[in-house]
Parts: C-alpha cells; sequence; structure tokens
C-alpha cells in the first residue's frame, strides 16, 4: 500500500515522495531530516499509532498532514480526535486496513495534497482557548435558531465554539460539516461529551428543541420545516450542492425561511464558496451573519466568499465567536 501511494503521488509532474516509513517511530525520523510539504499517515501502524506520531509531529515540527484511515466506526472516531490535534483532512481507504485498491481514489488524494498546501502549518498548532462566557439568568422570549457551517479545519474551530456554549443557551444550532457518514456520528459523540449542550446526529422528522445541536448527517442534507406548533427537522437525499451532501447552503436556506430574522449564521473555515448563497437568503430575511477571521481559519475560503459578497455582519477570530453568538441570542 506504501508503493501504491508512492506511485500515485510520483505520476504528478510537480510533486515527489520524499520518504516512505513503515511505522511512526520512522516516520518522525523522516519527518525530521527531510521536513516534508505534507505527509499522509495512515491511522493504523506498528511500534508507533497515527495519532500519537500525530501528536510527535505536531509538537516537534508541525506539517501539514491528511490522515488516511478505515471507513469504520472506529476509524471515525479516530480521525475526529485528529483532526482535532491538528491534521488538515483526512482520507477513507476503499476497503479494509490493507487498501490494495487505493488507485480507486488517487484523484482524491492528489487534490487533498494540494489543497492541504494552501494551509500554513502554524496555525494548526494553535492552543485550544476557552472562552469564558458571560451569561444571564433571563432567556430571550424570541425564537431564534443558529446555523454552523464547516469544511476543512472546522473539527478545531468547532471546538473553540460548541463547548464554550452555556446549557442555558436558548435556541437550537443546526451544525453542516463536510464529512461522510459515520465521521459525523463520530464528530456529534465527540463534542458531546466535551460540551455542556447536546450534541446529537440529526434524525428524519425529530422535532427541533433549544438547546440542543442537530448534527447534519453524512450524505444527507439537513433542513428544517413548520409542523403545526413545531419545527422538525427532514433529511434530503437531492442532488450535491457546491459538490457536497451535506451543504449547508441547503440548510441555511431551510432554516431562514422558517426563522426570518432571528436566523443567525455561522461560516467557519473551509474551502469553496459553500454557504454563500445561504447567507445571502439570512441577509434577506434580515437575519445575522457570523463569518471566521481569516487570522484563525486553516482554509480562508467558505468565510473569504461570504465576506467578498458583503454579507457579513462580524469578521471575528474563532476564540471570540461564542461569545457573540450569546450576545445575539
Amino acid at each position: 500500500m506504501r508503493m501504491v501511494l508512492k506511485d500515485i503521488i510520483d505520476s504528478q509532474h510537480d510533486m515527489q515522495v520524499v520518504g516512505v516509513a513503515k511505522d511512526g517511530i520512522e516516520a518522525l525520523e523522516i519527518i525530521r531530516e527531510k521536513r516534508p510539504d505534507v505527509v499522509t499517515l495512515d491511522v493504523e501502524m506498528p511500534k508507533m499509532n497515527g495519532i500519537e506520531t500525530l501528536k510527535n509531529i505536531m509538537g516537534k515540527f508541525p506539517t501539514r498532514v491528511i490522515m488516511v484511515s478505515s471507513l469504520t466506526e472506529e476509524g471515525a472516531d479516530i480521525t475526529i480526535t485528529a483532526l482535532s490535534i491538528g491534521a488538515v483532512d483526512f482520507l477513507t481507504k476503499p476497503s479494509g486496513s490493507t487498501s490494495l485498491s487505493f488507485r480507486e481514489v488517487s484523484g482524491t488524494l492528489i487534490q487533498k495534497i494540494r489543497s492541504a498546501m494552501s494551509v500554513d502549518p502554524e496555525k494548526l498548532t494553535v492552543k485550544p482557548y476557552v472562552s469564558r462566557i458571560k451569561t444571564s439568568s433571563k432567556i430571550s422570549l424570541y425564537e431564534r435558531a443558529v446555523v454552523i457551517g464547516a469544511s476543512t479545519g472546522g473539527p478545531r474551530s468547532l471546538d473553540y465554539i460548541i463547548p464554550a456554549l452555556p446549557e442555558n443557551f436558548p435556541a437550537p444550532i443546526f451544525l453542516v460539516q463536510h464529512m461522510p457518514p459515520m465521521f459525523t456520528k463520530s464528530l456529534a459523540m465527540r463534542l458531546n461529551s466535551l460540551s455542556k449542550l447536546s450534541v446529537k446526529e440529526a434524525e428524519e422528522s425529530e422535532v427541533v428543541k433549544k438547546g440542543v445541536v442537530y448534527v447534519a448527517p453524512g450524505d444527507f442534507h439537513m433542513g428544517v420545516k413548520a409542523d403545526g406548533n413545531s419545527v422538525k427537522i427532514f433529511l434530503d437525499k437531492s442532488e450535491k450542492i457546491n459538490n457536497v451532501r451535506p451543504a449547508v447552503d441547503f440548510t441555511l436556506s431551510k432554516v431562514a425561511e422558517i426563522y426570518k430574522s432571528n436566523t443567525v449564521a455561522v461560516i467557519l473555515t473551509g474551502m469553496g464558496k459553500d454557504g454563500t448563497k445561504g447567507a445571502f437568503k439570512v441577509k434577506y430575511y434580515s437575519g445575522t451573519v457570523i463569518v471566521e477571521d481569516e487570522s484563525t481559519c486553516v482554509v480562508y475560503g467558505m468565510p473569504r466568499s461570504v465576506v467578498d459578497e458583503g454579507y457579513a455582519d462580524f469578521v471575528l477570530p474563532v476564540h471570540e465567536i461564542a461569545n457573540k453568538l450569546v450576545e445575539i441570542i
């Protein structure tokens, strides 16, 4: 499998594999000596596993790392942890731990390596910052809703925001993170373990409640619809939007149609423009749009697009967003 990966990367005219390691300890030696631009790192390795190796890389010589993991529940849990530690992105193996059919995803691998090159490695090692939230015992009577959209670098930004929100947060939060099935479930479980709020993967037809974070399941768009006096979630398998499903644009559009001016959109780090059309819809209904500032973004793509279109009301570093949400809500 290492040879297959090497062949795929070396086939590119502007890429060269400078080292191949059979375990984490050997990898650290090669990285120390060669200082590569990007590292592909398997989750499952002898002597030192992927997570321990990643911690060492980020602690000693911050480097852009793409995790390679198996498409299993355990693999998803480990990958979410890796993204929180500082991995830029991840790629799932087409089959099994030793995936000899890896050439099936060669195009995706090359694309992710190219994308990783736009990331500043120094931004990957910022220590988590816990906001001190000033809360009021009074809960607003206004029905509001928050939509958070993120892509590359999202799990780390979410670590700053969701755990910092108070348990009496009086609005539902709809979270769209570009990830495949199983990985979104692992993300929800991890955030739930760190947060005062309840965080869960969204389910078809469940009634929306305040103080709950609903994570869009991988491969489903997440929307909301009015049902009598309540609002319910619906999951949608329609065409991909911006080449992704779930898409931030889909959720923002549906939420804005229900909550109108009481919609608050938060666009975090990520590549591309997903969230821009949704931000337009929020502004159309006189809602509020917050974007993550370039200084804390792993990739300043999605936020930049919203700012360039003039839809952003607040542009904030990630550690100030939770406080702003509490203030607005």
